[in-house]
This record gives structure tokens, C-alpha cells and sequence, in this order.
């Protein structure tokens, strides 16, 4: 099958690419940018985009698909949909899957689950078994299965010592240490520590608890020279030690979440559990550090930490309801509407923070909008306006704190593996 994107705004930051163009895509491959001429468009299935982006495929880097596992709350395929309404053609799956990603088996099972999928799906490693933190995982033998990286995200690497073992044989791997920054003596609580919490008569988390874990483990890569990456980073002394370390030559990347860059913990005052997460809604200064870092590059990415939790868990008293929601479908709209619009990013840069990036902390291959690769593409319509309904997400759960909230920006189609999605539906090209 041959399909053309006609009058498509074509955007590859890797390539220098911006320009208004046609692309023949003909089995998958890109086999012609420029004028198509008459017999092509004969044979081929149009799609008029006029005023729509294309751009390298969009990846997540940090997503909970629940399977093994937790089945009822989202599963590899319906994750996999979900992602692919949402712009995205490819995804890391994070370990606190049960059991853990702490096997070659449970890797293979999920590479096989997903092989048919639109979506890329690549396992991350749990750092230590059953991500307990005592001992280490086997990491060679879970590279050689498939994973990209290593991390016991939902538990921070609990010592400094089980640390340095991860990150020493990681480096054989080039695989990043993918950290959840908190120090569990600190972290018994429902939010963030503020006026909010004492408010609202909640225990608080300090941005302390991130903060120590995260200077522990810039020191620890330092010593190493091992690679870091610093999951949904949530505090303005975290970016600044995350900026610092960069300015000094560690390995170190970060992460944001848009819940981060949209949201504070005066937004708790509802006590809706759709609020709650962890690390948890910071302050207006953390979120304003946040945009600040994404500005500047110190925050390489944005990823959704998608975080599927049933209806009846989330119905919970606040303190006693789990941490976090879902992101795959609302983050491309989030991003769009409070960077873009608001004149925080150029689309450039936040094509960079959610293709380019992600794949080159994981060492994957960056898609390229050229003649004769592969199509591995998103197609974004920055300019539509639409309201979240989550009643309609593919996502098998429904934990949104943006449920009815109006947005600029989502993502139309995508294409990958001689597969397309759009207008909710799945085809073969």
C-alpha cells in the first residue's frame, strides 16, 4: 500500500528539516519527499495535511504497563493503544511489574507480547531483585534479553554500595541507572511538604528527600563514570544540582513529568486521590525551576510516568489511595498548550524532548524523516482544540486529574512497522 502526506510540515531537528512537503511512504519506507507527481497520486491513499506536523516518532521513556501482573489495570496491548492514540510510536515499560522485570524470562515475554504492535515496546531492568534492593539483578544476562536500562523505579536504590555495583556493570551495557530519588526516611507522608500539607492537615514529603538522593547519585556516577538518569525530577534544588553536575561533565540526564510542569499542591486542596503521586505536586517555585530547566537543556525529556491505578484503589481516603495516574494520552496536549503556546519552547525543542532524546539516553535509534528509512513518524495538529475525556481513553484505567480540561495540540496519527494509526483506527501500509 501507498500513502501520501500532502502539504505536510515537515520538522527533523537531527536533519535540520523544516519545510512544507509531500511524502510517498510505499511498504513502510519513505520513498519520495518533494512534488509527487500524477500516476503516484493515482495509485496511492491520500491524506490531506494541510497545516499538520510530521515529525520523528514520538517515544515515553517512562511507562507502567502493569502486565505481569496487574492485568486489570492495564495490559502491554492496551498500554500499547493507549500510546499510540497519544502520539507515540515507541515506549520504555518501567519494572514494578509483578514479578519484576528481573529476568530474561519476564523480558522476552513482554518483547514477544508486543512484537505486533504499532508501538515499540522496550523492557527497563529491574536494578536488584524484585527491586528490593539487596541484591543486584543479573544485568548482563538482562541486557542480552533486551532491556535499555536499569531501574527499581516506584523504590529508590536503597544504599550507596548496591548503587555503585548497578551502575559498574551497567557500564559494560551503556545502559543509564534510571533513578527514583527519594530517601524512604523522609517520604512517609501523602504530599508535599508546604503551608498546603499543614493546611490541609496532610503529612509531607520535603523536596529534600529528592534532593539527597539525587546528589548521592551524581557523586556516585561521577565516581564511576557511570550514567544517570534522574526520573520525573520534581524540585528546583534538584534541577540545579542536575544543571551543576551537567556544567561539571557527569553522565547525569533528567526527566519531567507534564503533571510537574502544570501542576502545584495547591491543586490538593480538592483532596481528589487524582492529585496524588510521587514524587508528589511541588510548589509554584519548583514548577517555575522545572520550565526554567527544560528551557535551558537541563531536562532532557518529557515522559509521562504513566501510572494506571483501578477505579476502586484511587476511591481510597487520600492518605491510604496509591500514587499516580495515567499520561500516555493528555501529555502531548499538556506539553503543547503550556510550553509551546505560552512561548517556554519552540517546537523544535520539544520535538527534541520527546523523540530525539528519550532514544539517545537508551541508545536507541533515532527515526529519521529521510528518503529510504523506515517510517517511524508522529503527526501533530498543534493547533486543535479539544477537551480530555477520559471516559474515551484506550488506557484500561482512567486516573486523571484532567478529565474535562480543554487543551491545544494532540497528536493526529502515528506510523511505525508498516502500520498506522489514525482516526482511531489501525491499519496496514
Amino acid at each position: 500500500m501507498k500513502i501520501i502526506l500532502k502539504q505536510i510540515k515537515i520538522i527533523d531537528p537531527s536533519s535540520s528539516l523544516n519545510e512544507v512537503n509531500d511524502i510517498l511512504i510505499e511498504d513502510g519506507v519513505i520513498k519520495k519527499i518533494g512534488s509527487i507527481n500524477e500516476d503516484e497520486f493515482k495509485s496511492s491513499k491520500i491524506f490531506e495535511m494541510d497545516g499538520k506536523i510530521v515529525t520523528p516518532g514520538f517515544f515515553d521513556m517512562h511507562v507502567h504497563l502493569r502486565e505481569p501482573g496487574r492485568e486489570d489495570e492495564e495490559t502491554i496491548e492496551t498500554g500499547s493503544n493507549a500510546a499510540a492514540v497519544g502520539g507515540f510510536t515507541g515506549i520504555a515499560c518501567m519494572p514494578n511489574t509483578n514479578p519484576a522485570i528481573d529476568s530474561a524470562e519476564v523480558v522476552r515475554f513482554i518483547k514477544e507480547k508486543s512484537s505486533n504492535h504499532l508501538v515499540d515496546v522496550f523492557p527497563i531492568g529491574a536494578a536488584t531483585l524484585n527491586r528490593k534492593g539487596e541484591s543486584i539483578s543479573p544485568i548482563l544476562e538482562l541486557y542480552e534479553a533486551g532491556v535499555v536500562g536499569f531501574s527499581d523505579d516506584g523504590n529508590v536504590i536503597k544504599s550507596a554500595g548496591i548503587l555503585r555495583n548497578v551502575l559498574e556493570y551497567s557500564k559494560i551495557t551503556k545502559a543509564p541507572v534510571i533513578e527514583h530519588c527519594e530517601d524512604e526516611s523522609l517520604a512517609d507522608g501523602a504530599m508535599n511538604e508546604s503551608f498546603t500539607s499543614t493546611l490541609l492537615g496532610l503529612p509531607g514529603i520535603p523536596t529534600v528527600a529528592e534532593d539527597l538522593i539525587v546528589a548521592r547519585d551524581i557523586m556516585m556516577a561521577e565516581y564511576v563514570d557511570g550514567k544517570v538518569h534522574i526520573a520525573h525530577i520534581s524540585s528546583k534544588k534538584s534541577v540545579e544540582l542536575v544543571r551543576q553536575a551537567k556544567k561539571n561533565g557527569i553522565k547525569v540526564t533528567a526527566e519531567v513529568t507534564p503533571h510537574h510542569f502544570t501542576l502545584t499542591d495547591e491543586n490538593l486542596k480538592t483532596f481528589d486521590t487524582n492529585y496524588k503521586m510521587n514524587p508528589p505536586l511541588r510548589s509554584r517555585e519548583d514548577v517555575e525551576a522545572i520550565i526554567e530547566g527544560l528551557k535551558d537543556g537541563t531536562i532532557d525529556c518529557i515522559a509521562s510516568d504513566h501510572a494506571p491505578h483501578s477505579i476502586e484503589e484511587k476511591e481510597m481516603e487520600f492518605i491510604f489511595a496509591p500514587n499516580g495516574i495515567i499520561g500516555l494520552e493528555t501529555q502531548i496536549g499538556l506539553a503543547i498548550s503550556e510550553l509551546v503556546k505560552k512561548k517556554h519552547l519552540t517546537i523544535e525543542q520539544l520535538i527534541e524532548k520527546f523523540a530525539i532524546n528519550p532514544r539517545k539516553i537508551l541508545n536507541l535509534e533515532i527515526p529519521k524523516i529521510k528518503v529510504g528509512e523506515k517510517a517511524n513518524l508522529t503527526i501533530l495538529d498543534p493547533e486543535i482544540i479539544w477537551t480530555v475525556d477520559v471516559s474515551k481513553f484506550k488506557s484500561k484505567s482512567k486516573n486523571s486529574p484532567f478529565d474535562k480540561k480543554l487543551l491545544t495540540g494532540k497528536a493526529i496519527a502515528v506510523i511505525n512497522k508498516n502500520k498506522m494509526f489514525y482516526e482511531d483506527k489501525f491499519f496496514t501500509i
